[in-house]
């Protein structure tokens, strides 16, 4: 079994305000191993992207436990969680303005995460040209960035957040500013990446036919795991021999759905299931069956028929009734 690289359990995160709290997390457990590539999918408000933020330092838990790359994030000093943020974790945010400076060239915009931990000089240079080259952009390493397209500043924003080479690159919505030819290309980007570097990576993403192409998707609802799709064995294979996504862009189904059960055996059902059971309350009615548990609507309990009464019981003709005493 490979690495755990990072370790969710039980995590809450609770945010207060003077007149409400906001539960974000709910006991969400998740473990991601060493070189995995996989996408967090859910809605708006689910959690996913607070989860993001914690595990890039962003943001603290207020409960639970989470540990990347064996550092426990509820422990770590300011200073620490600093240098955590500088070389255990790579952050691609959508709006790419928030990894770029605008008045730098892409090649010295690669540089700055380097120069700042430390890594200037000769080892620093050849790696800034090696990612250059990786996303595809050796051509630009001396433009700037309003010369330079908004897919182009995207690309030159995964170089730097994997300049000081982090342990897992975090990606918020990475295509969701740019058209879907240059999403595919960011998507291949990060399976080379994955599949060349053996680069941790997990994106969090609304682009359903893309996340279809990843190792795993976990979904997020209610601020708990509901369920992982896991990406089929022969689709798999084909996808090593495969350089680019956007080959897959189908309508196959290239995953399995599970559901999730937590340490307490709860597990959430899928909506769309509950749905087809028209259920009146939130009550089902589970019995085992060979291997299997199944789950249906309560049906209403009905008197055999051999033991309903009449609706009006009248005496035998030759039965007298008798009389009652006279006072």
């Amino acid at each position: 079994m490979a690495e755990a690289l990072v370790q969710a359990d039980n995590l809450v995160k609770i945010y207060k305000t003077k007149d409400l709290e906001v539960v974000a997390l709910q006991g969400l457990d998740l473990t991601v191993e060493r070189g995995e590539f996989m996408a967090i999918i859910g809605n708006s408000g689910s959690g996913k992207s607070t989860f993001l933020n914690m595990l890039g330092g962003l943001d603290r838990p207020s409960a639970g436990k989470l540990f990347v790359d064996g550092k426990n994030l509820f422990t770590m000093t300011e200073k620490e969680l600093v240098t955590y943020k500088r070389s255990t974790v790579g952050f691609v945010w959508q709006n790419n303005a928030r990894n770029l400076i605008p008045y730098l060239t892409a090649y010295e915009n690669i540089q700055m995460p380097m120069r700042l931990n430390g890594k200037s000089g000769r080892a620093g240079r050849a790696r800034a040209k090696m990612l250059l080259d990786m996303v595809g952009l050796t051509a630009k390493k001396n433009h700037r960035l309003s010369s330079m397209s908004g897919g182009e500043q995207q690309r030159i924003a995964i170089a730097i957040a994997l300049a000081n080479e982090p342990k897992v690159l975090l990606a918020d919505e990475p295509t969701g500013s740019v058209d879907s030819k240059t999403s595919m290309y960011i998507y291949d980007l990060f399976k080379r990446l994955n599949r060349e570097l053996g680069q941790t990576i997990i994106v969090v993403t609304h682009d359903v036919s893309l996340s279809k192409h990843v190792q795993r998707v976990a979904a997020i609802r209610d601020g708990k795991i509901s369920s992982e799709r896991i990406l089929k064995e022969d689709f798999q294979e084909r996808m090593r021999n495969t350089e680019r996504t956007l080959e897959w862009h189908s309508e196959e189904e290239t995953q399995e759905e599970f559901a999730i059960m937590d340490r307490a055996g709860r597990l959430q059902i899928p909506k769309d299931m509950l749905e087809k059971l028209h259920l009146k309350d939130n009550k089902v009615m589970m019995e085992m069956g060979e291997n299997s548990i199944i789950l249906r609507a309560p049906t209403e309990t009905k008197v055999p028929a051999e033991t309903k009464v009449p609706a009006e019981t009248k005496a035998p003709a030759d039965t007298k009734v008798p009389k009652k005493p006279a006072d």
